[in-house]
């Protein structure tokens, strides 16, 4: 499981060396709505779940925000059509 660091607004993870090895944003576009706009994971954790991670954890947080998620990034997009969003 990878180390998260959260911002308002941007969850990522960086590896021992400090370089950017995940990230996921999520800008609030309107008024209580965050937009996940953005996933990245580095090659060396593509098929470990690390995505699915990363959106899960910005949903969390959108949640603990007191906001409602929305999805322009293809992959988040697919992930929340596959995950029930309760």
């Amino acid at each position: 499981m990878m180390e998260l660091t959260r911002e308002t607004t941007r969850i990522y993870a960086l590896d021992d060396s400090g370089k950017l090895i995940a990230e996921i944003t999520f800008p609030m576009t309107e008024p209580g709505v965050y937009t996940i706009d953005h996933t990245f994971v580095a090659p060396s954790l593509r098929g470990q779940g690390a995505a699915g991670q990363l959106v899960q954890a910005a949903l969390d947080q959108i949640k603990e925000n007191g906001g409602q998620a929305e999805a322009t990034c293809s992959y988040a997009v697919r992930w929340l059509e596959q995950h029930s969003q309760n």
